[in-house]
């Protein structure tokens, strides 16, 4: 198996069990909000950050830490930090209405697909 996919692999493993042991943790101490969601989105979000900037000041090998950091934890931990990467990323290149776009149409966009998704499951609630 190539290492890229078992950097991956072993981030997902990591990151997945993380969100799931966070999120149990901070919903039976906030059971009517969900602030795990929130934690492991921008926690994240700061993890992708931080090994992005570690990568673009050649302080970290950029194989390594992405694939196995961004792409395997962080995508398994929340897929919240790719979007903030992307659209710092657009904002960063100056693209500054391309950024804010594409920030309303992903939550447009997610929140309508999740409202069809629930009508098409038959759980749509009033």
């Amino acid at each position: 198996m190539d290492s890229g996919f078992l950097a991956i692999s072993a981030g997902a493993v990591l990151g997945a069990n993380l969100r799931f042991a966070l999120t149990l943790a901070l919903e039976r101490l906030f059971p009517a909000f969900p602030l795990g969601t929130l934690a492991v989105n921008v926690v994240g979000s700061l993890i992708a950050g931080i090994a992005i900037g570690w990568i673009e000041a050649g302080a970290a090998p950029a194989g390594a830490i992405r694939l196995f950091l961004v792409v395997g934890f962080c995508g398994a931990f929340t897929t919240f930090s790719a979007f903030s990467l992307e659209t710092f990323s657009l904002a960063r290149a100056g693209l500054v209405t391309a950024a804010t776009g594409y920030v309303v149409a992903s939550i447009a966009l997610c929140l309508a697909a999740t409202g069809l998704g629930f009508l098409l499951g038959g759980a749509a609630r009033p």
